[in-house]
Order: structure tokens, then C-alpha cells, then sequence
């Protein structure tokens, strides 16, 4: 079993696992209480800053509700100290009915052995170019 909180690959993978059952109990006991997340998409250059663990749950409560069928896959997973890099193609539909597969990735955090700050980013898809 995983040690959660581990800056690892196998703790990159569980967390992974965690946000395709969209398990928010289980994805939050990875992080820290002070946490911060930096959504792909929001008014500042870094996208929207959610920060503290009760900020950071409601965020994600709000991408499953807007994406109730995301899914991370294709994932690969290093680390380097106390940095996390994680790659993924999120497939979804939106409430509108519009399918979402675009490429992405997370830069992980770890501050005592849990993530501390989670940067997401995913590569914008223009159809018409």
C-alpha cells in the first residue's frame, strides 16, 4: 500500500487513481491544510488560485460537477525531490454535451510529505487551425 503524501511516483499514480473515481475524500488527504491549486483557466496569468484545503475541495467539487465523466489517462509520473511532474490526455463531456480530450499536466509540491501546491495546465485546442 501506498504511503500517502510520498513525494513518489506510486503516490503520483494513487493520487491519479483518486481523481478518476472522483473520490474527493481521498484526493484531499494528499494535500496539506495551507494547499493551493492553480486551475488551468481563470482572470490571472497562473489561472484562478484556489488556496487553502477547503478552497481546494469546492474547486474540484466543481470541475466533476462540470465534467461529471473526466478521466485521466496515458499518465506518466516523475519526481525529483520534493517536485512532482504528472502528464495526462482528460477526456470528458461537459454539461452541454461537448466532448473535452486535451493533453495536460500537474507540477506537484511536496511540503512534509503531502502536496502542498498543485499548478494544472492543459494545452489549449483550436479545431479550426
Amino acid at each position: 500500500m501506498t504511503d500517502r503524501g510520498e513525494a513518489s511516483v506510486e503516490t503520483l499514480t494513487a493520487i491519479t487513481a483518486a481523481f478518476n473515481a472522483h473520490d474527493l475524500d481521498a484526493i484531499m488527504e494528499f494535500f496539506t491544510e495551507d494547499c493551493s491549486l492553480d486551475m488551468p483557466r481563470g482572470p490571472e496569468p497562473w489561472g484562478r488560485r484556489l488556496v487553502g484545503k477547503a478552497a481546494v475541495r469546492e474547486g474540484l467539487a466543481t470541475r466533476f460537477a462540470g465534467l461529471p465523466d473526466v478521466h485521466y489517462s496515458d499518465d506518466r509520473h516523475w519526481v525529483s525531490g520534493d517536485l512532482g511532474v504528472s502528464e495526462w490526455l482528460l477526456t470528458g463531456t461537459g454539461g452541454d454535451g461537448e466532448k473535452v480530450r486535451v493533453r495536460g499536466c500537474d507540477h506537484w509540491e511536496f511540503r512534509g510529505g503531502q502536496v502542498a501546491r498543485k499548478d494544472s495546465y492543459w494545452k489549449i485546442v483550436d479545431p479550426a487551425t
